[in-house]
């Protein structure tokens, strides 16, 4: 029965595979499209690069609303849909306004996939194991970040001057294969009894999610009291301020300390510290590597150190490399001492913010609006991942990198302060306690 929650999860968390795969894509096609169609830094920056992070948006604000209504499961069916439809035309696009609609559809899929696959994990793990199992997901998106990477360079090793659309649209492939896996998981408990469904079945799944549960009525019951609800208890009430605020801030500073700046730029980062522009794309392979290992070393540890412990860790890393890839670019220092930098700053990352974020997030909102919460802190993340994205090329073109990564380390300055004081604990707590640690 472990095996089947197991099973579940990977094929959930698949869909965080075809996240990573389908932001960190245009990384490759960045340039070439740019140079085909001779955009100019802001346009470029607006609608090729940062069209499909406006649609991540959409889909991580609006998401919670299908999961709501239509279920976790239904809302992962169509989330590969909309990633098959976007890997197929923006391979096909004949100009940049056809291109920037096909990504966007992509961003909702992206957008959509950070709201319900991890409520859905979430809803069906043990409370012992939720944090490794939600932690596939961001495995996933490590996993799919670095097959972009490898994609692209070889792609763009064999497949000449249109390589970039084959680099888009192979993804159209995994899209279709997650699509049909998807339809093999069950609903969530959680989201049954929510929705007053068949009783039997929500019996059945729990069973099978914990063996060992001696007693199901009991837990139904529990989550049932969970999930009343005053008809003034509205999102922003007041009720749920304090895992909103938790959200709101972890989701900020994730993106404030520069991730989405080198992982989608990282070809025009190697470029600019002297790595010759034909070895760009495979410098960028170091990265993806990096953060699949160090995810794993985090999903190793979440259920043992706990949230906060790693993001504490993972502060300090990142505080350490970004001053570290200052210093690199401000002396002068060989392209190859940046390389080594970003990676350990990805490597800082991945073993903090991305074991933490999505696992954090799902956890800290009561049953009943867990889907508007996780719609909430993943809105929140890709707001800010959007905007960074659309000023990167304004920045490049007027700021020294030295002066950029300075800027994401002192905000990551902050980040450790929020976590050390305010950040409260999570591992091993039963998401209905959770809820009463954390309501008013």
């Amino acid at each position: 029965m472990k095996n089947k929650v197991t099973y579940w999860s990977i094929t959930v968390a698949l869909a965080g595979f075809l996240f990573g795969f389908d932001t960190i894509v245009i990384s490759g096609a960045d340039q070439p499209i740019q140079k085909l169609w001779n955009t100019s830094p802001l346009f470029h920056g607006t609608f090729i690069m940062s069209m499909a992070l406006w649609g991540t948006v959409i889909g991580a604000l609006m998401g919670g609303i299908p999961c709501n209504v239509l279920g976790r499961k239904k809302t992962l069916f169509w989330i590969g849909i909309l990633y098959t439809i976007s890997a197929l035309g923006s391979g096909l696009a004949t100009n940049p306004y056809l291109f920037s609609a096909f990504r966007f559809i992509g961003g909702l899929g992206v957008g959509a996939s950070s709201v319900a696959a991890p409520i859905y994990i979430s809803e069906i793990a043990p409370a012992e194991n939720r944090g490794r199992l939600v932690a596939l997901y961001q495995f996933n998106i490590v996993f799919g970040i670095l097959v972009a990477f490898l994609s692209n360079y070889l792609i763009g090793q064999y497949m000449g001057e249109e390589s970039w659309r084959w680099m888009l649209g192979i993804e159209a492939l995994p899209a279709i294969i997650y699509t049909f896996m998807v339809l093999g998981v069950p609903n969530s408990p959680r989201w049954l009894l929510l929705k007053n469904k068949d009783e039997g079945q929500v019996k059945t799944l729990l069973k099978q999610i914990n063996p060992s549960l001696e007693n199901i009525e009991k837990e139904i019951q529990m989550i049932k009291a969970s999930l009343v609800k005053k008809t003034e208890d509205t999102f922003f009430s007041g009720k749920y301020s304090t895992p909103i605020m938790l959200a709101f801030m972890l989701a900020f500073f994730n993106q404030l300390s520069g991730i989405n700046f080198v992982l989608y730029y990282a070809p025009r980062i190697f470029e600019s510290a002297g790595i010759a522009a034909d070895n760009v794309l495979g410098a960028s392979i170091p990265i993806g590597i990096v953060n699949l290992l160090f995810t794993i070393l985090g999903m190793s540890l979440i259920d043992k150190f706990g949230r906060k412990q790693l993001m504490i860790i993972g502060s300090i890393g990142y505080i350490v490399t970004l001053l570290g890839v200052a210093w690199a670019f401000s002396t002068g220092a060989q392209g190859t001492m940046v390389v080594a930098f970003v990676c350990a700053f990805v490597g800082a990352h991945a073993i903090g913010q991305g074991a933490v974020i999505w696992v954090f997030i799902s956890e800290i909102f009561p049953n009943t609006v867990r889907d508007s919460g996780m719609s909430w802190g993943s809105g929140t993340h890709w707001v800010f991942a959007a905007l960074i994205t659309l000023i990167t090329p304004t920045v490049l073109a007027n700021f020294s990198s030295g002066t950029i990564f300075t800027f994401f380390a002192g905000m990551m300055f902050l980040q450790l302060l929020w976590v050390w004081f305010i950040m409260p604990e999570t591992k091993g707590v039963p998401l209905e306690e959770l809820q009463a640690k954390l309501m008013k």
